[in-house]
């Protein structure tokens, strides 16, 4: 494959070979050679659509279709040249075609453009990646829930700017997480079903002039119907769009979760151990266990969001329909899809390896006086206070406990009866973090027996 054949590609028009600058900028196979499978199978779908309609002869659709898997096969097992002078995916499959079946090859681009051509194959290769990312968050829900499981009634701080607030629950907190990749579950699904309409047969930007069937192609292709408007379907990202900013949602998720059990893991808090798959040690310092997956994690995310950003900013400004302007988008979309494949993965492993630490997570659950809000409730319950005045009760026995170095229950009930004489020994009751925990039975709160009830609904949603 060499300058000739590419400028027989592109027909009479051009006399010459490009400037090795211009070849440079302009080509994309080094990156686009990843859609080949999409390629092949899109050329395939649409050669047996072109002998459906009679718009080929089924001898050369047949030929046409036996050739492009020899060509696929070629990929597969590394024997294919792939050619910068050929620019892209599309020109290095066809030209291989050629010397594959002769001249039948140059029938295959019958009633098609590369504008859709591309289109069609960039939709294909999101919608695996949807797929992928369905299958990926599937999995961590499940990790999450297996921690939820185990640990519905271990007691833990609940925090408010990283500062102990309410007791909740292990299996809480876990199932905290697993709505929120629930949501964004849901998010990818409506993206693949927004986004599977075949943009195949829209040619250049203005249909074709030959009897073509889109709606075979679609079928062919696993895409509920043909684009409707063939402008659109050839100018139109906005399905890569929508998969960079659910992948950005769900990134932010993964982020939080990563940032948690890096806290989590320290000697400060020893909340978790992260199992040697997910951790390093240091070069220098024997006693580290580093937790490096949930940091490049947490440090990944950045690409997601700004492939993002980059794509929003090709698109913002381009006229109707093709610019070239949009062979900028798949790089920016590959790379935030490998690292949002291998954030979910990472994620699940440690999620699922991880180890609870039961004890560190109850000690540090009853300090910080964290059952201050139940002995409120139970001044406005028991005895009738106005909240406010209740607020301002349990704030000067918190300011008691501080100067007596004690939490809540270590107080005797006269230092309680100091501050307000008509509190009983029924207090106590409250101020444990068991008791507290299990108080908390509305409806999503942190209640052991609400907690396993929302599992219950997540498993009967999985299956």
């Amino acid at each position: 494959m060499n300058d000739k054949t590419a400028n027989q590609m592109w027909g009479g028009r051009f006399s010459a070979g490009p400037d090795a600058i211009m070849e440079a900028i302009n080509a994309s196979i080094g990156f686009d050679q990843r859609m080949a499978a999409q390629d092949i199978a899109g050329s395939r779908a649409h050669a047996a659509m072109l002998a459906a309609t009679g718009v080929i002869s089924d001898t050369d659709a047949k030929v046409i279709r036996e050739g492009l898997l020899t060509v696929l096969s070629e990929i597969e097992t590394g024997k294919f040249e792939f050619s910068a002078a050929l620019e892209d995916i599309h020109m290095n499959v066809e030209a291989r075609l050629k010397e594959l079946i002769g001249d039948p090859a140059g029938r295959l681009h019958t009633a098609r453009s590369r504008n859709d051509q591309v289109a069609t194959d960039f939709r294909l290769w999101v919608r695996d990646q949807l797929d992928a990312a369905e299958a990926g968050l599937i999995a961590l829900i499940r990790a999450l829930l297996g921690q939820a499981e185990a640990g519905a009634d271990w007691v833990m701080p609940g925090f408010t700017h990283l500062q102990t607030a309410q007791p909740v629950t292990w299996g809480h907190h876990m199932m905290a997480y697993v709505e929120m990749f629930g949501r964004d579950l849901g998010r990818v699904r409506d993206a693949r079903a927004r986004m599977n309409e075949s943009p195949l047969g829209a040619a250049a930007l203005a249909g074709t002039s030959f009897p073509i069937d889109r709606d075979m192609t679609a079928k062919a292709l696993g895409f509920d119907a043909p684009c409707a408007n063939s402008l659109d379907a050839v100018s139109d990202r906005d399905f890569a769009l929508e998969f960079l900013s659910v992948a950005s949602i769900c990134a932010m998720h993964l982020s939080r979760l990563a940032e948690e059990l890096v806290i989590w893991s320290s000697a400060q808090f020893r909340f978790v151990v992260l199992s040697d798959r997910f951790s390093t040690g240091s070069s220098i310092m024997p006693q580290k266990k580093n937790p490096d997956a949930a940091e490049l994690i947490r440090a990944k995310i950045g690409r997601i969001f700004g492939a993002n950003t980059a794509l929003m900013m090709v698109m913002k400004g381009l006229p109707l329909a093709y610019s070239k302007d949009m062979q900028e988008d798949k790089e920016q979309v590959f790379d935030a899809a490998d690292n949002w494949m291998l954030a979910l993965a990472a994620m699940e492993g440690m999620v699922r390896d991880m180890s609870a630490n039961r004890a560190a997570l109850a000690a540090a659950a009853g300090s910080g006086f964290s059952t201050a809000t139940d002995l409120a409730d139970w001044l406005v319950r028991v005895l009738g206070l106005p909240f406010r005045e209740a607020h301002h009760v349990t704030g000067a026995l918190v300011a008691l406990a501080e100067t007596k170095g004690c939490d809540l229950p270590d107080l005797s009930l006269a230092d309680m009866q100091s501050v307000h004489a008509g509190i009983t020994s029924d207090v106590f009751a409250v101020l444990g973090v068991e008791n507290s925990v299990n108080s908390r039975i509305s409806y999503g709160g942190t209640a052991p027996a609400q907690v396993r009830a929302q599992i219950a609904r997540w498993k009967d949603r999985l299956a």
